[in-house]
This record gives C-alpha cells, sequence and structure tokens, in this order.
C-alpha cells in the first residue's frame, strides 16, 4: 500500500524526518517499518533532542562505574565484586490519562530494567509532582498515583522505600511520576542487552502481546497534550504477579549461563529489544511475528511491533541450550516461544505469514538523527532574576509562619503516602521512608547502601544552571546526614515542549549546570532518562531535574537519623545562613511569591560541610544529623524535635552580615546541616570543622516539649512539639479527606 503524509504525521513523524528514512533505506516503508521507525526515532526512545547535551554528564567517578550505553540501567561497585545498579524514569504522560494502571506500569518497567541486567530488584522510590492539592483534579491524580504504586509493588514484593512530593501549579496539566529502582549484582554477571552469535535462537518470554500501550512511545510521550485529548488507549496495563514470576525466571535462566543477552520490552516493545540488541551486538535478527504469543484476535504486523504490553522480556539463547531455557520460563507459568534467530548481516528482518514486514539494517533503525535545537532566555528570566525582596513585609508572629510552612504539602509529613507502600519486605531496610534518606543493609555484607531522590523545579524555573546543582547539593547533603559516602547518580530530567527555544534553554542550562556539579563531586551518572512535552495548551511544568542518589555506608550499623535523641545533648549548625529567600517555601507559602534569585551555592563549601558531617556520622560522634533545606533552618528544628519527640532551646547565632529575621529562620541557604551530639562530641566535631574550614555554631541544647527559638530580641518562637507534630502530620490527610 501507498504511504500517505497523513500516516507518517499521525505516527509522530515529521515530513523531514520521513525524508531521511526513504534516505536510510532507499525506498518507500512498509506501514510496519514506518511504525518501526515512529517509535524508535521518537524522543521517548531514540532522543534525538536531548543526546547532544547527555554526552555532558561524567560517566567516571570516585566509585568504579557501569555505564554501557546499550544497557537498561547502570551502576556503581559499592564494594569489590558487587554493583549496586540502579535507574530512573518517566511515567507521566500515561499517569495524567489513567493514574492508577500508569503509575503501577512505571514500577513493572523500572524494576525490569534492573533484573534484565541479572540484578535482584531491592527497593524502589517514587518521586511525585501534581497540581496544588485543594483542586480536585490534583487529589484524583495523587490518590490513583499512590495506589497504583502500591499495588505493584507490594504484590511484587519489592519495598517502596522513599520519594518525594511536590505540589505545585505548573503540574496541574502534567503531572510527573518518576520512578527509581535499585538492584543488587556480583560485577561480573551483570548480563548484556545484546544479540550476538549467528544462528542463536531468539525468544519472546513473558505476557503475551496485546493492543495496551501502541503508540506508547511516539505519540503519548512525545508530544504535548491537547485540550480534552483522550489517548487511553496508549496507556499499558500491568500484572504484578506475572512480573514476579519474571523477575524469578530471569535470574535463574542467566545463573544458567545459556543466556547470551536480555531485554525488557518497554517503550516501543519488539521493535525496541530486536533492533538495539540486534544494533548492541553488531549482528541482525530473523523474526516471524506468528510465533510471538498474543492475547488478541487480528493483529496487524504494525500493532506487534509497537505494542507495549507489559511484563515482556526478549532473550537471546546459546543454540543447543534453548531447551533448557524455554523450561526455567515454562516452570514458572510464563510464556517462552522461539521466535527468530540471530543473523549475520546486521539486518532485523520481521516476517508474517510468510511474508517479509519489514527488512532493514538494525543500526539505522536504532541511530536515529540528532537535532541542535535553538535556545532563547525566557520572557520572565530577566524579571525573576531581578525581583527586589527587600520590599517583602516581615510578619510579627513567626510561630504562626511556622505552623504555616509545617502545613504546606511541599513541608508537611508524607506518612499518608508510604505508609501505603510495604518498605520492610526483604527485610533490608534499615532506615525506612521519613528520614533524609533511606538506608538498608546488603546481605552478607557489612557495607550498605543509602538513596534518596531529590528535584526542586521552583529553584530551576528561577535559575536553571544552578537551580540543578542546588538539587544535586541537596540530594547528597541527605546520604552523608545517615553517613553515606555518594557514589553515584540517576537521571529524570522533566521539561516541556524543546522545540520551543525558551524550553529547551531551560533544559540546556540545567544539564550544563548538573554536568558541572557532579564533576566537582566526582559522580558518575550512570543512566537516566529525559522526559519532554510536560505541558498542556502552551502552560509547562517547571524545568524539573528529578535526581536519584545512590551512597555507600562502610559500616550499615554506624549511620544517623534526623530525630534529636536525649535531653542535654548540644545542638550545632555546620554552616552559614544568608539573605537566601528567593524561591523558598516560606516567599510561596507565606507571600505568594515564586520569584526571586535561588540560594547561591559554593560547590567547594559544600563539599566542605557534606565531609565533616559524613566524618562526625562515621566516628559516632553524631547523635542525629538532618539536611537544612526546605522551609530553612526553623522547619529542620521543628522535624529534628518531631522525629525524637523531644523540644530544644535554640538561640540563633549573631548575624553580623545583618540578614533579616524571615532569612534566618526561614531562608534556603544550602551547605547547611544540623547535628546534636553529647557536649563532649560536640566538642570534637567543632574541633573537626575547625580543621576543615568549617563554619561550626553552637545553637542550644535538647530538652522539654517545646521548641524555642531566640533571637537578639527575645524569643520569637516557641511551639510544642506535640502541637507541630499535629499539624506536620495531618496537612496531607487533611487535605485528601476534602
Amino acid at each position: 500500500m501507498a504511504i500517505e503524509a497523513r500516516m507518517w504525521r499521525e505516527l509522530g513523524l515529521s515530513d523531514d524526518e520521513y525524508q531521511r528514512v526513504l534516505d536510510a533505506i532507499g525506498r518507500e516503508p512498509t506501514p510496519t517499518e514506518l511504525a518501526m521507525f515512529s517509535v524508535e526515532w521518537s524522543e521517548h526512545c531514540g532522543y534525538p533532542r536531548s543526546r547532544p547535551l547527555l554526552a555532558l554528564f561524567p560517566k567516571e567517578g570516585k566509585y568504579a562505574a557501569s555505564t554501557d550505553a546499550s544497557a537498561d540501567a547502570g551502576g556503581v561497585e559499592v564494594r569489590p565484586g558487587l554493583t549496586v545498579l540502579f535507574k530512573m524514569e518517566s511515567h507521566n504522560h500515561p499517569s495524567q490519562v489513567e493514574p492508577f494502571q500508569g503509575a503501577a506500569t512505571g514500577v513493572g518497567g523500572i524494576i525490569r530494567d534492573i533484573f534484565t541486567m541479572g540484578a535482584r530488584p531491592i527497593a524502589v522510590l517514587d518521586p511525585l509532582r501534581f497540581g496544588e492539592l485543594d483542586e480536585p483534579l490534583a487529589r484524583y491524580l495523587f490518590r490513583g498515583v499512590v495506589n497504583g504504586i502500591a499495588f505493584y509493588g507490594n504484590c511484587l514484593g519489592v519495598p517502596t522505600i522513599g520519594g518525594e512530593l511536590r505540589f505545585e501549579e505548573p503540574y496541574k496539566g502534567n503531572c510527573l511520576v518518576n520512578v527509581m529502582a535499585v538492584g543488587v549484582v556480583e560485577t561480573d554477571k551483570i548480563a548484556r542487552s545484546r544479540a550476538v552469535g549467528e544462528g542463536n535462537p531468539v525468544i519472546v518470554v513473558g505476557n503475551s502481546t496485546g493492543r495496551d500501550g501502541i503508540g506508547g512511545a511516539s505519540i503519548l510521550a512525545s508530544h504535548e497534550f491537547g485540550e480534552d485529548e483522550e489517548k487511553r488507549p496508549t496507556v499499558q496495563i500491568g500484572d504484578p504477579f506475572t512480573e514476579k514470576c519474571l523477575i524469578e525466571a530471569c535470574l535463574e535462566a542467566l545463573a544458567s549461563g545459556a543466556v547470551v543477552g536480555l531485554k525488557d520490552m518497554g517503550a516501543a516493545g519488539l521493535t525496541c529489544t530486536t533492533c538495539e540488541m540486534s544494533a548492541a551486538g553488531g549482528h541482525g535478527m530473523d523474526v516471524d511475528l506468528q510465533k510471538v504469543p498474543r492475547r488478541e484476535p487480528g493483529m496487524e504486523p504494525w500493532e506487534i511491533m509497537m505494542s507495549e504490553s507489559q511484563e515482556r522480556m526478549l532473550l537471546v539463547a546459546e543454540k543447543g541450550r534453548e531447551e533448557a531455557v524455554l523450561g526455567i520460563f515454562r516452570k514458572w507459568g510464563l510464556n517462552a516461544v522461539i521466535v527468530g534467530k540471530v543473523t549475520g548481516d546486521g539486518i532485523l528482518r520481521v516476517r508474517d505469514n510468510g511474508q517479509v514486514v519489514a527488512e532493514l539494517e538494525a543500526k539505522a533503525l536504532a541511530d536515529p538523527p540528532v537535532y541542535h535545537l535553538p535556545t532563547e532566555e525566557p520572557a520572565y528570566y530577566a524579571e525573576v532574576q531581578s525581583a527586589d525582596l527587600s520590599k517583602v513585609l516581615q510578619p510579627n508572629d513567626m510561630g504562626e509562619v511556622l505552623r504555616n510552612v509545617l502545613a504546606s504539602p511541599n513541608i508537611a509529613s508524607a506518612a499518608w503516602v508510604y505508609h501505603q507502600y510495604d518498605h520492610m519486605v526483604q527485610t533490608n531496610t534499615v532506615v525506612a521512608p521519613g528520614g533524609d534518606a533511606a538506608v538498608l543493609q546488603l546481605k552478607g555484607y557489612t557495607e550498605g547502601i543509602a538513596v534518596t531522590t531529590d528535584g526542586n523545579g521552583r529553584y530551576c524555573y528561577l535559575d536553571p544552571y544552578v537551580g540543578a546543582q542546588l538539587v544535586l547539593a541537596e540530594a547528597t547533603r541527605n546520604l552523608v546526614c545517615v553517613g553515606a559516602e555518594p557514589a553515584g547518580v540517576t537521571d529524570c530530567l522533566n521539561f516541556g515542549n524543546p522545540e520551543k527555544p525558551d524550553r529547551f534553554w531551560q533544559f540546556k542550562r540545567c544539564v550544563a549546570g548538573l554536568a558541572d556539579a557532579c564533576k566537582h563531586f566526582e559522580l558518575p551518572v550512570v543512566s537516566g532518562n529525559v522526559s519532554f512535552y510536560n505541558e498542556t495548551l502552551d502552560t509547562a511544568v517547571y524545568p524539573t531535574p528529578v535526581l536519584g542518589v545512590v551512597g555507600v555506608l562502610e559500616d550499615v550499623r554506624l549511620h544517623c537519623t534526623i530525630g534529636f535523641k536525649q535531653a542535654g545533648d548540644v545542638v550545632l549548625l555546620l554552616g552559614d545562613t544568608y539573605e537566601d529567600l528567593g524561591g523558598s517555601e516560606y516567599l510561596k507559602r507565606i507571600h505568594g511569591l515564586v520569584t526571586g534569585k535561588p540560594p547561591a551555592l559554593d560547590l567547594d563549601r559544600e563539599r566542605a560541610v557534606q565531609g565533616v558531617c559524613l566524618a562526625a556520622v562515621r566516628e559516632g560522634l553524631a547523635a542525629s544529623a538532618h539536611d537544612c533545606s526546605d522551609g530553612g533552618l526553623a522547619v529542620a528544628l521543628a522535624e529534628c524535635c518531631i522525629g525524637g519527640q523531644i523540644g530544644a532551646s535554640i538561640t540563633l547565632p549573631a548575624d553580623p552580615d545583618g540578614v533579616r529575621l524571615d532569612a534566618r529562620l526561614f531562608g534556603e541557604s544550602p551547605s547547611r546541616i544540623v547535628l546534636s551530639a553529647s557536649p563532649e562530641n560536640a566538642d570534637r566535631i567543632q574541633q573537626m570543622a575547625a580543621k576543615r574550614g568549617v563554619p561550626v555554631h553552637l545553637l542550644g541544647e535538647v530538652g522539654g516539649d517545646t521548641l524555642t527559638i531566640e533571637a537578639e530580641d527575645g524569643v520569637r518562637i516557641s511551639e510544642s512539639v506535640a502541637g507541630m507534630d499535629a499539624i506536620w502530620r495531618g496537612a496531607i490527610p487533611s487535605l485528601m479527606s476534602e
């Protein structure tokens, strides 16, 4: 049949891209080939608009890194012979369309990226963004997403140990549902996602193929939403019970030594796995679609190749050992069917009913065109950068301000969410959700790992370069607070339409800032995901790079938590406070303003502060440690009191620079950590800080049932721990009950 312009346009290909297809294959494509190009060359799969900038990220760091570009995930070697693999991805558009299944299949997909490399999945984290919770749509999406994550993760038996929440107006039309998974594997047993060995059998394993998810990569995830646009058919349906069996079967098959390559059928389904495995291995494939297990009759070849039905993998086995591999999957009650073989000519041939419906060079399909898009500084940028915050009036009642900020859903306890998740399954969880970072033991070893996710779209909106660096600084600060040395980074870069120069300017600046900061911290970016087109009717989400960072504890027993521990302990503040109100939760919550420059960041000072904290925790000197960030010092102190169910008497450090009181209490200057310690250990921490040139301030003492904060003109905050606790814990449940 002749290919009409509407066909490639409906599949998401531009006229220029269609011409590139003609140039690449020297003829008009078949309908199946056209569909295959549309998904593989989409932004979601091929990253044609973002790939040039992603090359800026460092691939090496303090720990040996696994960063194979053809792999489904990356990781760091946390001890000789043992690698922790991790990756974060987005399921934003599917979750906006159908929140339960969108979120559930996001969990399933990211976990498959981990065990396809031979790693046992041990954790999931879920950073989420929605519109303001006083809007019914935001509550509907929030509830559906949380239920979907809980359903899939709890059924699967992988603990959900962390994440974070943000509620902002720009996420109203495009919620962000990012999911991170973590797994452990012996370094020499990391599996590859490639097809090699001419004549080796190609096997489809797992679920049957249906029409769910068709066009998810090329249509749903690679374009903006329009008004009243209906895209439910492109959302996949998840089955965690099948995935649980698939985990065990894949790990058993890999352990047999008979598997040459294995890859998850995620975005672009069978197209992605056949062409990318072939290209990675420098081989080709010959595949017969009639052998692919299907659950719907009458599926066209292009539908089978584009389907994103869940819980499916493509496997290449050693010729002569295929029956052993098939037997493993059948034992687990899963489909396992030989659908083709590896060829040596680099050509991907797809047959249906004896006819060749696609015959393409695998590398041409897997290598989309690259675009160097124009950039333009957004119209709002100069205005927010020049905002004069000195004119913002200071409230008289700082206690009322603290209560109000604690009630913000961006600050309040996320227990309403994580209490729906099983975070103790597998019994590796040492520090559960609710702190600065989760801590997991590595069974059989003294070492442990800590994992956190962080993102601040508001900062990145105000200054993408600095904002992205602040995100990394906070994430690494969270890790050292629990006693872990930061080791590696994964990212999920959520942005608007890259074809709009002001949106792409935000992306370019965020990537540059993040790349520079990662190099400074000696952290490799081992994996990640780009999610563009997160906008509706010209309203884009904040530029939102979300980072997942993994750290290493030399001895998992030497970890720290945020809560004050006992009366008489000394409270210390590492780092200095400046007049950093721009982008703060205080400025938004109390004054309704999102403007100003975000807090200034000195990367050397940040590393120095983190170094003192890490040493204090590892040497057992710190009784508690807590990152000072969202909500400022007053909120950090309140959270330390709530975490330990004990009060503290605090005196703000003298301020020779004249920083205003609201900034001293609620400003969000980075490079600050609140510690508590016995008087003797506090002296040692102060000496340690002095040797490293890190400012340290004696704030006060733990004790009583009230948090009091005194400034030069007297006590400015006096709040009971019980009262703060009730506000902090009750904020989100009360909004969700409306």
